[in-house]
Parts: structure tokens; C-alpha cells; sequence
């Protein structure tokens, strides 16, 4: 499979989201305390940008009228109907036997490493002499 290079770790702070086109794929990213998950960037009710959605928690109950909220961070809510998808696997909780959005793998790699992949552009000396920067071509 393809690999994308999207951005860096630290564009996508805790319990933010960031959008990206993977070929003919809209990917959003999450990152729920500090672990990347990805999901499709489409919600499949209507077709709405979910990275765009509510980042939330699960709200459960043992009865009417009593609520709490658990995995915190780990929800995303569509922002076209409110329908809700759990991040880390893409199940919907408004019809999980039939409903979800595709889940990816995200891997986290070093700088330096992409840096020595097979693309290479023309590089320039630069230096600075009484705070004047100068390129040498």
C-alpha cells in the first residue's frame, strides 16, 4: 500500500483533528491523548467532512435521566445530523451492526528517514557574514 507523508507530529496537537487527500481518499486524523488514529473524512449518512465534526465522549447511562460521559476525546460527531463515530475503529453509534467509516493505520516516522527517500532537489550553501544571509550557487 501507499504511504503518505502528511505532516508533522506536532501540527495535529491532542484532541485536534487534521484533513488530507490520499490520492482519491479524504483522510482525517485525530489525535486522541496522544495516539494518531485516521478515519474516513466522509461520513456516510450524507457525506459531510467529519474532521469538521464535534470531538467528544461517549455518553452512556443506566437510566433515564442519568448520563456519563467515558472515552473522552474518543468520539467525533458528524456536523451535518450528529451522527456519531467512534474514532479509533470507525463504528457508528447510531447503527453499529450496519453503519461505520473506513479506519487506517498511522505510523509515526523520523524526519530524518523521509529526508533519504528516492527524491532528491538541488541544495545551496548558505551562510552569514555580518547579518547579511548569502547563498552560494
Amino acid at each position: 500500500m501507499p504511504e503518505y507523508v502528511v505532516c508533522k507530529l506536532t501540527d495535529i496537537p491532542a484532541g485536534e483533528s487534521r484533513r488530507f487527500s490520499a490520492g482519491k481518499r479524504d483522510i482525517a486524523i485525530f489525535n486522541v491523548q496522544g495516539n494518531l488514529h485516521a478515519i474516513a473524512d466522509r461520513c456516510p449518512h450524507e457525506g459531510a467532512s467529519l474532521c469538521k465534526g464535534v470531538i467528544t465522549s461517549l455518553v452512556s447511562g443506566d437510566q433515564p435521566g442519568e448520563y456519563r460521559l467515558e472515552r473522552r476525546g474518543e468520539m467525533v460527531r458528524c456536523p451535518w445530523h450528529g451522527w456519531e463515530f467512534d474514532i479509533l475503529t470507525g463504528k457508528s453509534y447510531c447503527d453499529p451492526a450496519r453503519m461505520k467509516v473506513r479506519s487506517y493505520d498511522v505510523k509515526i516516522a523520523p524526519g530524518e528517514t523521509l529526508a533519504e527517500g528516492p527524491y532528491q532537489i538541488e541544495i545551496y550553501d548558505v551562510s552569514v557574514q555580518d547579518d547579511y544571509v548569502i547563498v552560494t550557487l
